[in-house]
């Protein structure tokens, strides 16, 4: 590894988490993350966070969704998992949408195609149709 890289690789001591993992072993999971001092002391100036993962099944395989759940307890974490598992999966296949709209789109021209602005005169041949 490069050494010119090693202070992007140097942990945060003031932005530290424990990490705690609940799941039903059914529908997802959701990671606490509760912030720590450098000393490993749970930090209360800071919030604790809730994090849910989830997958989704796809054409091209299991897709994994993240999110952070608005909830200031695990069991408001736990209540709150489903509304906001259904949000960020809206919310990824929109991204994945807009991910094939853009990868129809990008299309390319090949130059020498006839009556394009660049192209050479009519009837003097053409191109092929290139994916980047």
């Amino acid at each position: 590894m490069p050494q010119n890289n090693q202070a992007d690789m140097d942990m945060d001591i003031a932005n530290l988490y424990r990490e705690d993992t609940y799941t039903d072993r059914k529908l997802g999971v959701i990671r606490c993350m509760t912030p720590v001092t450098g000393e490993g002391i749970q930090d209360t100036s800071r919030p604790v966070l809730y994090l849910g993962q989830a997958e989704i099944m796809t054409s091209m395989g299991p897709v994994p969704i993240n999110f952070e759940i608005p909830a200031v307890t695990l069991a408001e974490a736990v209540a709150g998992f489903a509304a906001t598992a259904q949000q960020a999966v809206e919310r990824t296949m929109q991204q994945i949408q807009e991910m094939r709209r853009q990868q129809a789109s990008q299309l390319v021209v090949a130059p020498g195609m006839p009556g394009l602005k660049d192209g050479p005169m009519p009837g003097r041949g053409g191109g092929k149709i290139q994916m980047p």
